[in-house]
């Protein structure tokens, strides 16, 4: 049975005491409630605090956290996943 292979596994410190994780792994099966074969956790803030996260949890399906709101994600791609991860955080900063 196949397992699941890592594709980015990072955790950098940013200036201001904020954190950026981020984690992808391609899946054997799609996880519950997405249609890729990727699993994935992406987090932006500070301990204790996420201003930013993308994630697609069991059952949940893909979906974003931003501004203490949740809602759905469109799922296209890695790059485009990383793309508008990276543009929350730009915007989240600029609110701070």
């Amino acid at each position: 049975m196949p397992k699941a292979s890592p594709i980015l596994d990072y955790r950098l410190s940013v200036s201001g005491g904020f954190i950026v994780t981020v984690k992808v792994w391609r899946v054997p099966d799609p996880v519950l409630g997405s249609s890729h074969s990727f699993k994935y956790s992406l987090f932006f803030g500070r301990a204790g605090e996420r201003l930013v996260g993308y994630d697609n949890e069991r059952g949940k399906g893909d979906h974003r956290h931003y501004g203490g709101r949740e809602e759905a994600y469109a799922f296209v791609s890695i790059e485009r996943l990383m793309a508008d991860f990276g543009a929350d955080i730009e915007r989240a900063r600029g609110n701070l």
